[in-house]
């Protein structure tokens, strides 16, 4: 029922206005007493999943973008993150919202489905399900050809309202991100929310296999040969795939290019609501 009420919402376009944009293989944990983030979402997710982790007591809660890399490993991090937020507080109980994947060829939405069920099954404390919209969930079928229905999602901290969303705006630093990602990183706090600053990196690589074969590709070949589910991708997918390689190629040593001094790079809202560079030495 839960499924079918939330797959029966439009998809809200959330401005970036206290906003915090959560990438694959990314988390970021906050509550409501945060003065600059208040919204925390996900999105493109194909065969991924977002899951929501919320403790009603505290009001902490936590959005990643599970793909299936670590699974158990990662359910144990954020139950520690939202957990940490949470000591103090008394009553409330863990709830757990897991949204995305769909009917794709290869059954890897119903992997990680399975996966993120026996990963909180495993934990010692409680965690209740409250929303299961995923896999044959939130699947649509036009044309014998399966897609998901929601590709993203967005949580409001202070209300703790989830619904489908879509985002314009994905920053700071969204291709040094994703080129993280694509370089294998394991899953990572973005986000400290005792000081309310993004935190981005030190990330290190070496660089990219074929990055020029890859870039000299079609978009075709590179829909085919870099995504887990070609037929279902949202439009940008090529552009933003094409995006991070040139990045990855352009930066094939971060610790010299992007990451001399091993800080990371932060970031605070201003007083607009957006994300502002903040100078390392002010730190």
């Amino acid at each position: 029922e839960k499924a079918k009420l939330l797959r029966s919402q439009p998809a809200q376009t959330v401005e970036p206005k206290g906003l915090l944009y959560v990438q694959q293989r990314e988390f970021a944990v906050t509550t409501p007493k945060d003065g600059s983030v208040s919204i925390l979402g996900s999105d493109d997710a194909t065969t991924c999943h977002i899951v929501v982790l919320r403790h009603t007591g505290s009001g902490a809660t936590c959005l990643t973008h599970c793909d299936g890399s670590d699974t158990e490993a990662e359910v144990s991090l954020i139950m520690s993150s939202v957990k940490s937020f949470s000591t103090t507080t008394g009553c409330g109980r863990l709830e757990v919202h897991l949204v995305g994947g769909f009917n794709d060829d290869r059954q890897l939405s119903q992997k990680l489905t399975n996966q993120l069920l026996r990963a909180f099954d495993l934990q010692p404390d409680d965690v209740h399900l409250v929303t299961f919209c995923v896999t044959e969930l939130n699947d649509r079928e036009e044309q014998d050809i399966h897609f998901p229905i929601i590709y993203g999602i967005a949580v409001n901290v202070k209300t703790a309202e989830i619904f489908p969303a879509t985002f314009p705006e994905k920053g700071p630093d969204e291709d040094l991100r994703s080129a993280h990602v694509l370089t294998g990183a394991p899953l990572t706090n973005i986000y400290d929310a005792r000081t309310e600053q993004l935190r981005i990196g030190p990330y290190f690589w070496g660089p990219f296999p074929h990055v020029d074969f890859w870039l000299e590709q079609d978009d075709a070949q590179i829909l085919q040969n870099l995504s887990t589910s070609p037929l279902a991708e949202p439009p940008h997918f090529v552009s933003h795939i094409r995006s991070t390689l040139t990045f990855l190629k352009e930066h094939p040593f971060p610790s010299r290019s992007l990451f001399p001094d091993r800080k990371p790079r932060i970031y605070r809202k201003n007083e607009e609501g957006l994300w502002e560079q903040v100078c390392s030495d002010k730190i």
